[in-house]
């Protein structure tokens, strides 16, 4: 009876931490608004996912997992089903999932042996180590098929948004459409704007729909633009509107933004990147003490603090924005994550694809020895906890103000 005491004592304290948790979660969204809350746990939704990658891959390989959690540290509230305990810890750095045999240093039960992601052969354990990264990149191309389909991308359109100079002596108004430049159908801005600028001086028809007709206005452009450039200049504004696209856009944009990411990692390691990293750093404060505020420009990592200050301003702005930027964020995490260094999953990778090479060689199977990467690894580990304290300090001395 007594032992039956205790585990109810123990669950109910485990529910209670919970409870605490969930009470948190909703006091963050109460003291800084209903954005932060949504972006924090987007943040939960991204990284359970990225672990039930790695979980459901490792399970359909026959492999033993015993822990799945989110967060690290002391337990808040857990359950067991079967050979796996489910549940929460206390400090929301991340999540994991503790699959037996994960390399030739970790000691295990011989008659679980055959179920250690060691012993399976390389295809699975590739399956296993990308199945993270593959799970950004699907929520990822979910996310971006809802905004160009569902919402749309900002494109500049030939519709005039502003007039002045040149065409407002012309006659052109704000909310014409500009249909032909010149005798040539127009199909974009960009069109319009190339042509405005390679005719300095030329007196041009252009063709607009006003009120549901067409009417063609004579104009003649200016020689110099403001600021005293030599080139066409009529003085006409685009506007903006959302276009929708198909799917196929939403492959485009995110390549465009694995570029941009992979770019941006390339600069931040390298010396260039370094130094001005550390200059950022170093000048989070003005001499007096006071907060300087970032600006969006600055090329510079943010911490997830960072990330949902600047989520939950550019939410304010419309939802759009905020599933652009979930979308850019797990496509960087999914590269990130394969970074071809323990701990990342991309050093799995490689020692999966080392371990196949090497086996091949040598006609038996050959198992790296991980305490030769130890030294690496742990020199990994130290600049990621650098990076994510100096990220961190930056986010909270120097935070970045998108209207800048």
């Amino acid at each position: 009876m007594k032992t039956s005491d205790s585990e109810e004592a123990q669950e109910g304290g485990a529910w209670l931490r919970l409870a605490l948790m969930v009470a948190a979660v909703i006091a963050l969204g109460a003291r800084f608004g209903p954005w932060v809350a949504v972006i924090v746990l987007a943040f939960v939704v991204i990284i359970f996912l990225h672990e039930l990658g790695h979980y459901l891959t490792a399970k359909w390989a026959g492999m033993k997992v015993t822990e799945f959690f989110l967060g690290f540290g002391p337990r808040i509230w857990s359950f067991q089903r079967g050979e796996t305990e489910y549940g929460i810890k206390a400090i929301p750095a991340g999540a994991y999932v503790k699959i037996i045999g994960m390399h030739n240093l970790e000691e295990v039960d011989p008659a679980d042996e055959e179920r250690t992601y060691r012993a399976q052969p390389t295809w699975r354990r590739l399956s296993v180590a990308v199945a993270g990264s593959t799970m950004h990149f699907l929520l990822a191309f979910v996310i971006i098929c809802v905004v160009v389909m569902g919402f749309g991308l900002p494109r500049l359109v030939p519709v005039l948004d502003s007039v002045r100079g040149p065409a407002q002596a012309a006659g052109l108004l704000p909310g014409d459409e500009i249909v032909s430049f010149d005798g040539e159908a127009v199909t974009g801005w960009d069109q319009v704007s190339d042509e405005i600028r390679s005719r300095p001086g030329e007196q041009v028809d252009v063709v607009v729909e006003r009120a549901g007709q067409r009417r063609t206005i004579e104009v003649h452009l200016a020689s110099e633009r403001p600021g005293g450039e030599k080139a066409g200049y009529l003085g006409v504004g685009p506007s903006t509107r959302n276009v929708r696209y198909g799917p196929w856009k939403g492959v485009q944009e995110m390549g465009s933004v694995a570029k941009q990411s992979v770019v941006g990692l390339g600069h931040l390691f390298s010396p260039s990147g370094v130094s001005d990293y550390v200059d950022n750093v170093t000048s989070a404060r003005h001499g007096d003490g006071s907060v300087r505020l970032g600006t969006p420009s600055e090329n510079r990592p943010q911490s997830i603090v960072g990330i949902v200050d600047v989520g939950s301003q550019i939410a304010e702005d419309g939802v759009i924005n905020l599933l652009y930027l979930l979308f850019a964020v797990n496509i960087f995490i999914g590269l990130f994550n394969l970074t071809p260094l323990l701990p990342f999953d991309g050093g799995h990778v490689v020692i999966a694809l080392y371990e196949k090479v090497r086996s091949m060689i040598a006609g038996r199977r050959y198992q790296a020895d991980v305490a030769k990467l130890l030294p690496l690894t742990y020199a990994v580990v130290a600049a990621l906890a650098l990076l994510f304290v100096t990220t961190l300090y930056m986010d909270i001395i120097n935070p970045v103000d998108i209207n800048k």
